[in-house]
């Protein structure tokens, strides 16, 4: 059986206009690698023994079977903190990186009141930081925090400057997106940590699109808390971590409690399979990161390329040297990007908007950068991964460039004299 990517079958794909040819890829082609990535199947075996035959309970540590389990979640806490550069003892395991981007700004903010006496209220983060960081923010806003939250230039990229003068006496924390999950641009977290280590501020940075694709180092970085996601990496959803420094100390004010696990950070019981599934894709990172970054990069500017030599006009949106190997955000001037959606139904991409209530606004991200409403709605977030090959790519361009091209025709004649003058008398 002829399998794409990911795995999936042709038999078990939604059915679509099937190229033809010996080698053409399994229709619908998945180029969403930012929004999710599906499981390595080396992940899956790893996890699949903790379902059924070792599915102990891995705090119940006075038998076989939940020994067995906590050894099992303490290896992969050990692959988790070797990708990062971390003790193991650094790494709690949380649900995703919504929860521990909550836990790294409530937590630490939340300490600094109700234990250090309010000394230090203020949160510096950024305006294109992920809706749980900025919505975390406004929470903690309406608790009495102050928040400033930075701009960022036309390429993405935050004003170290700008930074270093919006911390102040009473800054508690800096948390400073690593990699941006719209655009792609890598910010400068070496910098950001050298600035807040020399400011005596703790550092935070949301890297669930950097950790196993870009090399991270929280020693080298200087960073203090950073938040990780395994479906983001080829791990299994639901299982994330956040990395809490422990010298110089990092505390926090745990977000609900429990019995006291995960240092008393995170009570609950672990999940051991996807704890499991974590550690296991951090290794395969680790041990592939390199080679398939170079592979992504390769095959990003191929689909680029091939979209914008057939495309003029086609515009990159974010910094193209700063920029994580396997995505691309691009618009079209003149068309609409839901109805360029609806023409590409043989592509799994995204436009990039968000719903909010009935109305579908433009990517706050992209306006960050300078994008007018009319030129975000006709965006496109690509993104490529693992499991994409050059004939996904190759069919891909075709399809993008072909579906803009009608858009544009049909918008051309909608706008003609003539077409202007039919509904007349």
């Amino acid at each position: 059986m002829t399998r794409g990517a990911g795995g999936m079958s042709n038999r078990d794909r939604p059915k679509g206009n099937a190229p033809v040819g010996e080698n053409a890829p399994a229709l619908p082609i998945y180029l969403d690698y930012q929004a999710t990535t599906p499981t390595d199947p080396r992940v899956v075996e790893a996890m699949l023994p903790y379902f059924t035959e070792r599915f102990g309970n891995p705090h119940s540590q006075q038998h076989a079977f939940g020994a067995a389990a906590a050894e099992a979640v303490e290896t992969a806490r050990g692959q988790v903190a070797a990708l990062i550069g971390a003790d193991p003892r650094e790494v709690i395991f949380t649900s995703g990186a919504t929860e521990s981007n909550n836990l790294a700004l409530a937590g630490l903010m939340r300490f600094q009141r109700e234990v250090q006496g309010g000394r230090r209220d203020h949160l510096v983060t950024v305006a294109t930081e992920h809706k749980c960081v900025l919505e975390s923010a406004a929470q903690l806003e309406r608790e009495g925090f102050a928040v400033t939250y930075l701009p960022v230039d036309r390429g993405g990229l935050i004003d170290l400057g700008r930074l270093e003068e919006a911390i102040g006496e009473r800054t508690a924390l800096v948390s400073v997106m690593a990699v941006n999950n719209e655009i792609g641009v890598i910010q400068p977290l070496a910098e950001i940590g050298a600035l807040c280590r020399a400011r005596g501020v703790t550092f935070h940075t949301d890297a669930a699109q950097a950790v196993g694709k870009i090399p991270i180092d929280v020693e080298a970085m200087k960073i203090d808390l950073m938040s990780i996601s395994g479906h983001k990496i080829y791990g299994p959803k639901g299982i994330g971590a956040l990395y809490v420094r422990r010298r110089p100390r990092v505390r926090l004010e745990p977000l609900f409690r429990g019995g006291g696990q995960e240092r008393g950070l995170r009570s609950g019981t672990l999940p051991t399979p996807l704890c499991v599934g974590l550690g296991a894709a951090c290794a395969i990172a680790g041990r592939e990161m390199a080679a398939e970054a170079a592979r992504l990069r390769a095959l990003t500017d191929r689909l680029y390329r091939g979209v914008a030599e057939n495309l003029p006009g086609t515009q990159l949106n974010g910094d193209l040297g700063r920029r994580v190997p396997g995505n691309l955000n691009l618009s079209f001037g003149g068309i609409d990007g839901d109805r360029l959606l609806g023409e590409l139904r043989d592509l799994a991409v995204s436009t990039g908007s968000a719903c909010s209530s009935a109305a579908v606004e433009p990517s706050y991200v992209l306006r960050a950068i300078g994008l007018d409403d009319a030129l975000a709605r006709a965006s496109l977030r690509i993104g490529v991964g693992r499991f994409t090959t050059d004939a996904e790519v190759d069919f891909a361009v075709e399809r993008l460039v072909s579906a803009v091209r009608r858009l544009r025709e049909r918008r051309g004649q909608e706008a003609s004299p003539q077409a202007a003058g039919a509904g007349g008398r």
